[in-house]
C-alpha cells in the first residue's frame, strides 16, 4: 500500500533558506523528501501530510528557529514514515519559521511566536486556524531547552483543564521516554499565547515536548531523544 503524502505551504511570510544554517546542514537526514521540504521552505512554512484517515494529529517544530534537535527529528520522522502504512493521518511542520531557522533566531519579526498563537496575523495563530480547518484531533509541539534555563530539563508540558487528555498524553510520553511531566491545572495559566495552551483552550488536546540542547547546537543524544518523544506521542494514538 502506497502512503499518501502531500506538502503545502501555510504561510508565505516565513520563507527562508534552511541551507544557510550550517548546523542543520551538518546533521541533515538524507532523502528526496528532505530535499523537497527545503526547497518548499524557500517559499514559506511547509506542512507535510502523511496518510489518510483517523485520528488526525499534528507535530510542529521550529517555532524557535535556534532550537535544532526537534526540527531535524521532524525531518527524520517524515523520511521514515513516508513509506510506512499510517493508521491515521500525520501532519508535520518541521520548520515553522524557515527564516528564523536560517538565521538561528528565537524570534521572528521581533517577537516570540510561542506567545502569539492567540493573536491575529502571526504564524502560530495561522497554525491554530489550520488545526481547526483540518479537524486535527491533537497537537504536539517540540522544542529544545538550554541547560540551566527554564525548564532546563527534558520534559513534557501539559494541562488538565479544559482537556484532561493533554495530561494523559504527557503521561504516556513519560512512560516511554522518561521525560518529566510538567502539568498545569489550567491551560494558559502560566504562558499566554503558547501554541499548546491555545490548542487546549480550544478543545484540541496538546502537549509541548522539550529536550536539552544548547541554542543553535545539537547536543549529544538530543536528536534521538526528540525523535523518541515524537514516536511516543504517535504511539499514544496507535498511529504507527
Amino acid at each position: 500500500m502506497v502512503t499518501e503524502l502531500k506538502i503545502r505551504i501555510i504561510s508565505l511570510e516565513t520563507a527562508g533558506n534552511i541551507r544557510k544554517n550550517q548546523s542543520i546542514m551538518e546533521n541533515l537526514p538524507s532523502g528526496d523528501l528532505t530535499d523537497r521540504i527545503l526547497k518548499i521552505a524557500l517559499k514559506g512554512t511547509p506542512l507535510i501530510k502523511i496518510g489518510n484517515g483517523h485520528p488526525r494529529v499534528m507535530l510542529t517544530a521550529g517555532i524557535h528557529g535556534n532550537e535544532l534537535p526537534p526540527q531535524l527529528s521532524a525531518l527524520r520522522l517524515a523520511e521514515n514514515l513516508k513509506s510506512h502504512y499510517i493508521n491515521g493521518t500525520i501532519f508535520i511542520i518541521p520548520f515553522t519559521i524557515p527564516q528564523a531557522t536560517m538565521n538561528g533566531s528565537r524570534r521572528f519579526k521581533g517577537f516570540d511566536m510561542n506567545r502569539k498563537a492567540s493573536s491575529e496575523g502571526y504564524i502560530t495563530n495561522n497554525i491554530i486556524k489550520t488545526i481547526k480547518s483540518l479537524k486535527i484531533n491533537s497537537l504536539a509541539d517540540f522544542h529544545a531547552t538550554k541547560p540551566h534555563s527554564n525548564p532546563g530539563v527534558e520534559s513534557v508540558f501539559c494541562s488538565k483543564k479544559p482537556v484532561i487528555q493533554s495530561f494523559k498524553i504527557a503521561e504516556h510520553i513519560n512512560e516511554i521516554s522518561s521525560s518529566q511531566v510538567i502539568c498545569h491545572e489550567k491551560a494558559g495559566s502560566l504562558y499566554s499565547g503558547a501554541l499548546e495552551d491555545e490548542c487546549n483552550l480550544s478543545g484540541v488536546p496538546a502537549v509541548t515536548c522539550e529536550v536539552v540542547s544548547h541554542n543553535n547546537k545539537l547536543d549529544s543524544g538530543s536528536l534521538e531523544r526528540s525523535y523518541l518523544q515524537m514516536i511516543a506521542y504517535l504511539n499514544y494514538f496507535d498511529i504507527v
